[in-house]
């Protein structure tokens, strides 16, 4: 068996033709986005949830000095990049889902979302094309969105090691830290790393 039919997703939501039912479905479907995956993994108690995670990543997006980037569009971009987890979860490289088949599952989440609850509503345009921008990883938004993803992950790890000292996430710094790019997040990555030796 492999591991994505272990994985037990939710059905796909099917529109009611009633807009406002269909809307607040969407409302709720947004109280899915509960724990990640990688912390429940290493055993954290009261890990973080999916949306503490974007949440954090947007005001990291409103930290940034970088006059290059459009600010708003990279917190809106935050706020939806781990949306298609309300459907599918936090899968995790462990899991043996292939990243195509990851994709496939989060663009088919998302198309859901914004069809059949949104009604391609210009709402759903915008995050749907905040969601593929962020996915396809071109613009510097996109690029500094998916670093901030990286730090933020870092930063998590940090607070977990700092809160039970026997816990060694070490792992969660090797696969974020060393990828960041952006020039400033990369220094913040630095100050956290410095922060977490002086500590040990």
């Amino acid at each position: 068996m492999s591991s994505s039919s272990k994985r037990v997703f939710p059905p796909l939501y099917a529109s009611t033709g009633d807009h406002d039912k269909d809307r607040l479905a969407f409302f709720h479907v947004l109280e899915r986005l509960k724990k990640r995956t990688g912390w429940v993994d290493h055993g954290i108690p009261g890990a973080e949830s999916i949306s503490d995670h974007m949440y954090r990543m947007a005001v990291l997006a409103m930290c940034t000095s970088d006059q290059t980037l459009d600010v708003s569009k990279c917190v809106m971009m935050a706020l939806v990049h781990d949306l298609a987890e309300a459907q599918v979860g936090d899968i995790t490289p462990r899991e043996g889902i292939s990243k195509a088949e990851k994709h496939r599952l989060e663009e088919e989440a998302m198309h859901n979302f914004m069809h059949e609850m949104l009604h391609d509503s210009p709402a759903a345009q915008r995050m749907e094309a905040l969601w593929k921008e962020y996915e396809a990883g071109e613009t510097p938004e996109a690029r500094f969105v998916k670093d901030l993803d990286r730090f933020e992950m870092a930063s998590q790890a940090s607070e977990y090691e700092k809160a039970d000292p026997t816990k060694d996430l070490q792992t969660f710094f090797d696969s974020s830290i060393p990828n960041i790019r952006h020039e400033e997040v990369r220094g913040w990555g630095a100050s956290l790393l410095e922060e977490r030796n002086s500590s040990s």
